[in-house]
C-alpha cells in the first residue's frame, strides 16, 4: 500500500494489520453520499456526536478504493471499534475536513 499524503485529504487506517490510505476522491465521495445521504449531513451529524459506527465504516469502506480482498466493510467497522472512537477520531476528522475545505 502507498502511504497517506494528509496535504490531499488522505488518511490511514490499520485494519487486521494491513494499512488502508482513504483517498477522498470524487467517485469515491459519491458513492458514500449515494449510500449515507449528503455529505453536509453527515459532517454536521459528526459535529453533533450523531455520527453512527456504520456510517463511519461506510464512509471508510468507500474511501478505502483499491485493498486486499480479506478486508471488507466489516473488518473496517471492527477495526473502528477495536480503535475506539478517540482512536480513529483523528482519521475521521482529517476526511471529514477534507469533504469540507477541498484541496
Amino acid at each position: 500500500m502507498s502511504s497517506a499524503n494528509p496535504h490531499r485529504g488522505e488518511a490511514r487506517l490499520q485494519v487486521g494489520g494491513e494499512t488502508l490510505v482513504l483517498r477522498p476522491s470524487f467517485s469515491a465521495l459519491v458513492a458514500a453520499e449515494q449510500e449515507l445521504g449528503p455529505l453536509f449531513a453527515l459532517v454536521e451529524r459528526a459535529s453533533e456526536g450523531k455520527l453512527a459506527l456504520r456510517e463511519i465504516a461506510a464512509l471508510f469502506d468507500h474511501l478505502s478504493g483499491a485493498r486486499p480482498k480479506a478486508i471488507t466493510r466489516e473488518r473496517i467497522g471492527d477495526a473502528v471499534v477495536e480503535q475506539g472512537l478517540a482512536g480513529i477520531s483523528p482519521t475521521l476528522r482529517l476526511v471529514l475536513g477534507q469533504i469540507l475545505k477541498g484541496k
